[in-house]
């Protein structure tokens, strides 16, 4: 996992389950947190705000700056890079409304993080 708060640089493998796939556990991410996960081949920022996770693609739409570093506040995701805002429930960006991320649906099952991919 990369976590913005440790700087750790782990990134969490993921484990194939029909149409989702497991990403991390819940305590991998604290509230108020970001991290990189792996969803098979895909890479996610994986956000925990509002008492969710929330799931959406890990590239900056600006010169894809990686998300999973960025900072959160509340539920508004900064880019580290140049400061492009998202809404990590929506993929809404914060600036342009018309510009959105990829998003990803989310469950949780006995502490494991799982995303439909």
């Amino acid at each position: 996992m990369t976590d913005a708060a440790s700087g750790s640089g782990r990134v969490a493998r993921a484990v194939v389950e029909g149409r989702f796939v497991t990403v991390a556990r819940v305590e991998d991410v604290p509230p108020g947190t970001v991290t990189t996960v792996a969803a098979g081949d895909r890479r996610l920022a994986l956000a925990h705000c509002d008492g969710a996770l929330h799931a959406v693609q890990a590239d900056c739409l600006h010169l894809e700056g990686p998300l999973g570093e960025g900072r959160l506040e509340g539920c508004v995701l900064t880019c580290p890079w140049h400061g492009w805002q998202y809404d990590v429930r929506t993929g809404e960006n914060e600036f342009d409304r018309a510009i959105r991320l990829e998003t990803y649906e989310v469950r949780v099952e006995d502490g494991h993080v799982l995303v439909r991919v």
